[in-house]
């Protein structure tokens, strides 16, 4: 059975990535969600195995030592996230193509593991200022968070030119239309 390959998703947060990835995974083309790991606490209604699977610090580490990440980094003190080999594995076995939503450190490291297997996708805001508007509307996060999120939105900006595609997302329907037809084209090249 041929393998499947693999889409990346990186963006800084409040991009509207993860609308994206929703969007495009009812599309019906064969593509399955990689659900990665984190230290996080869930957010609102986020369901262990669904949303995350929801590690503590210690656990996280475990993994780490026994060698179970694809990839993985420590976003904050202690606030690691990453892919579990075992998630692309199960994935991959089932013949699909695996979908990731990584940070962008994350996405660099898997597309330089699998190639031309991978395609990497960058979710870009239109601006530092409207990503801080969303942030603030979103609700979810103290003002401290949101200034965090947006200093790190900065340094994460500089990757996007190692990505095989850079998707603004100013209009969020013409965004997730951009996105169908990039991976759409990459899963019948």
């Amino acid at each position: 059975m041929e393998k499947g390959k693999l889409i990346i998703f990186s963006a800084p947060s409040g991009s509207g990535k993860s609308s994206v990835i929703q969007h495009l995974l009812q599309q019906g083309l064969p593509l399955r969600f990689s659900v990665s790991a984190t230290s996080r606490a869930p957010r609102g209604n986020e369901r262990d195995g669904v949303d995350y699977y929801f590690l503590t610090p210690e656990e996280f580490r475990s993994h780490i030592e026994k060698d179970d990440f694809l990839e993985y980094e420590e976003v904050y003190r202690d606030t690691f996230y990453g892919t579990l080999k075992s998630e692309v594995e199960r994935i991959a076995e089932a013949g699909q193509n695996v979908v990731f939503d990584v940070d962008v450190v994350g996405g660099c490291n898997i597309k330089n593991l699998y190639g031309d297997r991978a395609l990497s996708v960058f979710i870009r805001p239109p601006s530092v200022g409207e990503l801080r508007r969303r942030l603030e509307k979103r609700g979810t996060d103290a003002p401290e968070v949101i200034g965090r999120r947006l200093e790190r939105a900065e340094y994460e900006l500089q990757f996007a030119g190692r990505f095989d595609a850079v998707v603004i997302n100013d209009n969020l329907e013409k965004a997730r239309n951009e996105v169908f037809r990039i991976v759409r084209n990459f899963i019948e090249s």
